[in-house]
């Protein structure tokens, strides 16, 4: 059994684990770009409370003239295959080297970095796919005065839409807002996009209760650990990110109005909840894992108990065949099986082993051992 669940553990960890490291002693700053990563896209969405730009641009040095106007400037690279543009993106945003290598570094702990004249905000968006799981992405925002830069890791996995429809259509406040409503707008997408996720994770957790109570069997501990595997996934992701969060309302900048910090309250309230939530999902696989074992143990037991009740039957009716299968000779005395030789002896044999089947059947019933599977079955679906 152990060795069957190390298997599954580490079938789970090659399907689910995206790592991309750097070489050993690699300078700081050092950009390695995946060679399997996108082609980045560039879009630029520069507004204010009466006119909006909203299109795609096909290098970096076009959005400059937007980054010091009075407006809010908000460009969005969605894809990382391309080394130059990121060159050119740090060119033309200033940002230091160490910032262009946490951007492509893909194992980066969600966190927050203060550059002064910016500030870095390294956050994991996760995103539901249609197996029931979810896709995970590292997102990479620069907070300046004006402007908000957003990296992606691929272009087709986003939670940003509901933000981009807020900007076109002018709803809410935050074309009236700067730069710092719209990075706290887009951390509030990132956190919110958790919920969705792990509304999955409940219905695949009622989906596994109903099976471990049913019908457990190998597939099922698989299922477990892989839920187990994926809910330590979403742990990961939100801890640091919530303690991201909470350095930012606790340590402050200039860059974030006493205004926005406040809605950065309600943000971080949602990352606790999402927390408490993926704990709670936790615990209860956990709490699955558990019941898969009493499960086995339980089938195990009735099994065991059903050869049980057979063996005890067939056990006296053994005894009485073998004692008159020895066939002695009764002419030699009469003390030697006078029965052999009686006109009903046969049907009376067959008679009597009858009478202690039935006997013990209900010596059985009344002792309750042929009904408590039925019943525990039925007390445990109640």
């Amino acid at each position: 059994m152990v060795k069957k669940i190390r298997r599954v553990s580490k079938m789970i960890n090659k399907s689910h684990d995206k790592e991309f490291f750097q070489q050993a002693g690699t300078p700081p700053g050092t950009i390695i770009v995946d060679e399997n990563a996108e082609q980045p896209i560039i879009f630029l969405i520069d507004y204010n409370q009466t006119d909006l730009i909203h299109k795609q641009i096909s290098y970096p040095e076009e959005c400059i003239n937007y980054l010091d106007t009075e407006s809010v400037s908000w460009v969005d690279v969605q894809g990382l295959g391309n080394k130059d543009i990121l060159h050119r993106l740090g060119q033309s945003f200033d940002l230091h080297p160490l910032v262009l290598e946490d951007i492509v570094n893909m194992v980066e702990r969600p966190k927050i970095e203060d550059y002064e004249d910016q500030l870095v905000i390294i956050a994991h968006m996760v995103v539901p796919n249609n197996n029931g799981s979810f896709y995970s992405e590292q997102v990479s925002l620069v907070l300046g005065k004006y402007y908000v830069l957003t990296i992606q890791e691929e272009p087709e996995h986003d939670c940003f839409d509901g933000v981009r429809m807020r900007i076109d259509k002018g709803k809410g406040i935050i074309r009236r807002q700067g730069s710092d409503y719209l990075a706290y707008s887009l951390l509030d997408a990132i956190i919110d996009g958790f919920f969705p996720v792990l509304e999955l994770y409940g219905e695949r957790i009622d989906e596994l209760e109903e099976e471990v109570i049913v019908n457990p069997n190998q597939k099922t501990l698989q299922k477990i650990y892989q839920v187990r595997r994926e809910l330590l996934q979403l742990r990961r992701a939100i801890w640091p990110q919530r303690d991201a969060i909470n350095s930012l309302i606790r340590d402050g900048s200039e860059l974030i109005s006493d205004e926005v910090r406040i809605y950065l309250r309600d943000c971080y309230d949602h990352a606790v909840q999402v927390m408490d939530i993926v704990e709670t999902y936790r615990e209860l696989v956990a709490g699955l894992m558990d019941v898969y074992l009493s499960a086995i143990s339980n089938k195990m037991n009735e099994i065991m108990k059903l050869l049980t009740v057979v063996s005890s039957i067939f056990i006296p009716l053994t005894f009485i065949a073998g004692v008159y299968g020895m066939n002695f000779n009764t002419e030699k005395s009469p003390h030697n099986m006078p029965e052999l030789n009686w006109y009903w002896g046969y049907p009376l044999c067959l008679g009597v082993m009858a009478l202690v089947a039935i006997s013990l059947l209900y010596f059985f019933w009344r002792r309750g051992w042929l009904t408590n599977s039925v019943n525990f079955q039925k007390d445990f679906h109640r």
